[in-house]
């Protein structure tokens, strides 16, 4: 079969979330021999040739080229180079050079949730699409469903990713700017509605979603996690906690409180306790309080998330899943969070999650988990049990029409 996935971000895994899904997505269809093309709505390339092996890419800014994706535009190719060159700069100076930009692009914004795609691309894909005929199209999220209101006539499915207009809601009442300016449930409703069937990620948006849409069909299709022991030999460092982000704006506003309201407490309890930040949600910060290390980017996730003893999740608003939590249960660590930051996993007494409410309540949750024994083994069986890639994609499958799919649960 053939499917075609609207983005415009190349999915790939360890960058962010929504990324790790879509790639997730592609690749097991992939698995399962389908083809598989992503129609990049835009040019958002790290450079203006850049290789990417998971699928075909083709858009109205770019193309493909063997086992690269090439811009079209001389003048789009020039922002990519500086954009990438911008990247390899020091993470501070890296950061203020992706504000400016930022703000040239969305004013003062201080959260960008998507850009709603231009009528001229959405015109474009459904045009690609009407040309290919493929089985199914997969659209990432709201902010592309203009193709679909083009009229594909082709079985749809909305990767929603997230309910937005919560979390748009959320920021705006804690007083951030964001952009869209304005998005409302009937907004995202309509939006939603231009699909066949509406994936959500984690069950309590998959009833928010059939309560906004309830004339359409909503499944639920969380990522997958597959279990990545900790390698014989490789021991873990007792006092090192983990955070993992981008530099969204839930992060950076999650992270801060955790640095400025419970690292001082836990420095006076435990002085020898270590954070390691990785992503670019460290760029955020001037400066970092004593015995915390901004990583950045790494290459692979496994070296660090093996080494520490405990992570993290402080995140104070937000929807949807929270795929990095996925991420340290899978290399057997268990995460003190928030409940925001806890809402959507599967129940299990036996989840390697812990909620804490309030710095006080934080701190001590983290004194307490680190002096405990480690429970490598049930975070491990946690993922292997309820996230799968069978049992995650098995709805999904049966909305895209695969042979012999069947529904699970």
């Amino acid at each position: 079969m053939r499917f075609v996935l609207v983005t415009d971000e190349l999915p790939r895994p360890g960058v962010a979330g929504h990324l790790a899904l879509n790639h997730a997505i592609l690749d097991w269809l992939r698995g399962a021999g389908h083809e598989v093309e992503v129609l990049l709505v835009g040019a958002r390339l790290h450079w203006p040739v850049e290789p990417y092996g998971l699928a075909a890419v083709a858009g109205p800014s770019v193309f493909g080229w063997g086992r690269y994706v090439v811009a079209r535009a001389p003048l789009a190719a020039a922002r990519m180079l500086a954009r990438g060159v911008a990247g390899l700069l020091p993470g501070r100076l890296a950061a203020v050079l992706r504000r400016r930009a930022r703000g040239q692009n969305f004013g003062g914004a201080d959260a960008v949730l998507g850009s709603f795609i231009a009528p001229a691309q959405a015109a474009w894909c459904a045009r690609h699409i009407e040309r290919l005929r493929p089985d199914a199209v997969l659209i990432d999220t709201i902010f592309r469903a203009a193709v679909l209101q083009a009229g594909v006539g082709i079985r749809s499915v909305i990767i929603a990713h997230d309910v937005f207009f919560l979390r748009h809601r959320a920021l705006a009442s804690a007083g951030y700017v964001v952009h869209p300016p304005v998005l409302s449930r009937e907004m995202e409703a309509e939006l939603l509605g231009a699909a066949d069937v509406i994936a959500a990620i984690q069950p309590e948006d998959g009833e928010q979603i059939r309560a906004m849409c309830p004339d359409r069909a909503v499944i639920v299709a969380p990522m997958p996690a597959l279990p990545c022991p900790r390698p014989a030999g490789l021991a873990r460092l007792a006092d090192r906690l983990v955070f993992v982000g981008t530099s969204s704006l839930p992060n950076i506003d999650g992270l801060r409180w955790f640095l400025e309201a419970v690292w001082p407490q836990l420095r006076r309890w435990r002085a020898g306790i270590t954070l390691d930040i990785v992503g670019d949600c460290g760029s955020g910060f001037n400066r970092l309080p004593e015995g915390v290390n901004r990583l950045g980017r790494v290459k692979s996730l496994g070296p660090v998330l093996h080494k520490a003893a405990l992570a993290v999740a402080p995140l104070r608003v937000g929807s949807g899943l929270k795929i990095k939590l996925l991420d340290y249960a899978r290399h057997g660590l268990t995460t003190v969070g928030t409940p925001a930051s806890l809402a959507g996993f599967a129940a299990d007494p036996a989840a390697p999650f812990v909620a804490a409410s309030g710095e006080l309540a934080f701190a001590a949750a983290v004194i307490r988990e680190l002096g405990a024994p480690a429970l490598e083994e049930r975070a491990l069986a946690y993922v292997e049990r309820h996230y799968g890639t069978a049992a995650s994609f098995a709805r999904l499958g049966v909305a895209l029409g695969l042979p012999q799919a069947v529904p699970v649960g």
